[in-house]
């Protein structure tokens, strides 16, 4: 049991963002027990010849039996817009102190394909998450992006509508926050209580933990990695059941994407659901809105589609 206690700075502190860098490291936790994350078992699939060409001896030494990284993957993400390259340059500037004790912390040792001269050692473990990046995320990632950006939408949503206590209790059932400590059930059977100490808390959506995550050493800044919503639909064309009423005046097409817009969604992540290019996505999406039906908002670099109170009132009557 993890348990951060907020102070009343922290509780006006809590914030979101999007690492690339922990959506790297958490991925190799599907790769040591893929039984563990089936959701991520058709990126696994579409990925594995890929994998087959990468340094796997390094990139497996990063994961232990508990599937538990070093800390130097899990960043603290400053906003939801950060980029992997800052990422990459900041990992290339590790200490050798931190560099050997992340993996000590997880291994109890310094593997062998990083033992040796600190300078080579962390040149290899950059040059290795790089090539996986390219080849195992980058075609992936705008699509991966998406979710994490629709899930940081609707927790805002709830912040606003709920409170703090509604958001931070649905993040996962592993997570329970009772007004002023945040208590955390990890696999780990050692328990800590940190106070955040005006550090605030930064929350990370992502697709590689089924109930929570957190940093494996004790005093770094506060970070909570909740598994992000809508991971299923990311893969699979989604089949919606319409009313037929609605079908009639709207049609198949505009009638599932109004269906599915409960949560919010960008025009891309539609197109992968329902297995139509994002163009046409757009072309339906433009007709909701100016309907009424639905409603939009620029987040990032995406545009996020919702369904405004007439599609739902539509919907339900």
């Amino acid at each position: 049991m993890l348990k951060y206690v907020l102070s009343g700075a922290d509780l006006g502190g809590v914030r979101f963002g999007i690492s690339p860098m922990c959506e790297l490291g958490l991925s190799l936790r599907a790769i040591r027990d893929p039984s563990q994350y089936p959701l991520q078992l058709p990126w696994l699939r579409r990925t594995e010849e890929a994998r087959s060409r990468l340094d796997l001896d390094g990139l497996l030494a990063l994961v232990d039996h508990r599937l538990w990284t070093p800390d130097f993957l899990n960043p603290r993400p400053d906003s939801p817009l950060t980029r992997i390259d800052d990422e990459f340059a900041a990992l290339e500037g590790i200490s050798a102190e931190q560099f050997h004790g992340d993996l000590i912390r997880v291994h109890g040792e310094v593997p062998a394909v990083f033992a040796g001269p600190v300078g080579p050692a962390i040149r290899r473990l950059v040059q290795i998450l790089k090539d996986f990046w390219e080849t195992c995320f980058a075609p992936h990632w705008l699509r991966m992006r998406t979710i994490l950006e629709a899930d940081i939408v609707y927790r805002g949503r709830q912040l606003a509508q709920g409170g703090l206590f509604t958001m931070l209790n649905d993040l996962s059932g592993a997570v329970e926050f009772d007004g002023r400590v945040i208590s955390v059930r990890l696999k780990n059977p050692a328990s800590r209580t940190e106070k955040t100490d005006g550090l605030g808390l930064t929350l990370v959506p992502t697709m590689f933990t089924r109930r929570a995550s957190a940093p494996v050493n004790h005093g770094d800044p506060p970070m909570l990695m909740y598994p992000a919503r809508g991971q299923g639909a990311m893969w699979e064309a989604e089949q919606v059941r319409s009313p037929a009423a609605v079908v009639a005046l709207l049609g198949e097409v505009r009638t599932s994407l109004l269906t599915a817009l409960a949560a919010p969604a960008s025009s891309t992540e539609l197109g992968v659901r329902f297995g139509v290019t994002t163009s046409a996505v757009n072309q339906h999406l433009r007709v909701l809105r100016n309907a009424g039906l639905v409603t939009s908002t620029r987040y990032g670099h995406s545009v996020l589609y919702f369904r405004s109170e007439l599609g739902a009132a539509l919907l339900l009557g």
